[in-house]
This record gives C-alpha cells, structure tokens and sequence, in this order.
C-alpha cells in the first residue's frame, strides 16, 4: 500500500519550509537573546534525543517521499495555516527577543512550528511524515513545558 501511493523523489516546498522554520534559530545561535532561558541546561536530555532523530526523519520524509496524488503547490487553506503558522512563530521570536519568555511565547516556539509541518503534511498527502512529526511534536512539547513553564 505504501509503496503504490508514495515515490522517493525531492520535494523542494518541503526543504524550503524547514530552512524558513530554522532560520530564527539560526540566528539565535549566533545572536543571544536578552534574559535568554533557551540557554540553559535542557532536564529532557531523552525527549530532547527522541525529538531530534524525530526531526531529522520528518524533514526526510517530507522532502523525499512524495504521495503520487499530491497536487502541484497553491494556495489552499492548508498552505495559508502553513503561512500563517510561521508568521505566529516568528512573532513569538521577536517577542522573545524584546524580553518576553512566558508561556505564550514559549508554546508559540514549541507548537507553532509543529503545526506548520502538520498542515503541509496534510496539504502535501504525506501520511507517513506525520508520524515523525508526532514524535517531534510530542518531544519538543514536553522540551518547552519541562523546561521553561512548570
């Protein structure tokens, strides 16, 4: 059943759509934030692990394996919840930036970003990647409460 509705391929939306997620914290990493929690020893070193090999299987999937009755990209509800996912996740990091670090802004780093890959998932007919994304999301989920809201 997979095999007959899936193709390895190269899904460049898919690319672009993690690199436009990874770019807030690219700058991050080189430019620390005021009153920056984010720096601070992780206590979810196993959910951290899982997440992150969860991460690297969903960036795959959604850039390798192609549902063969995927539509060329457009504009769709689901692409503009995509759209609009990560306009929330970079106003949660400017808002991060100017000294906010509450919850709000710490979920919106946390599931905001999910929720995009989620939706272009969705969009893209690419039932396998949501299992990764699932884990991700469970994983960075419990990152961001452990750490920084309870």
């Amino acid at each position: 059943m997979i095999k007959k509705n899936y193709k390895f391929g190269f899904d460049i939306w898919g690319l672009i759509l993690f690199l436009v997620i990874m770019i807030p914290n690219f700058i991050w990493f080189a430019v620390p934030a005021p009153n920056d929690i984010l720096r601070a020893e992780s206590v979810t070193k196993v959910a951290d692990a899982i997440g992150s090999v969860c991460q690297v299987a969903m960036v795959v999937s959604l850039c390798a394996l192609m549902h063969k009755e995927r539509k060329k990209i457009s504009i769709n509800p689901l692409i503009l919840a995509v759209i609009g996912c990560c306009l929330l996740y970079y106003l949660c990091w400017i808002l991060y930036y100017t000294g906010m670090a509450n919850t709000v802004v710490i979920l919106g780093m946390t599931v905001v970003p999910c929720l995009a890959f989620l939706f272009f998932a969705l969009d893209r007919k690419n039932g396998i990647a949501l299992i990764p994304i699932g884990g991700f999301t469970i994983c960075h989920m419990i990152f961001g409460v452990v750490n920084f809201i309870i």
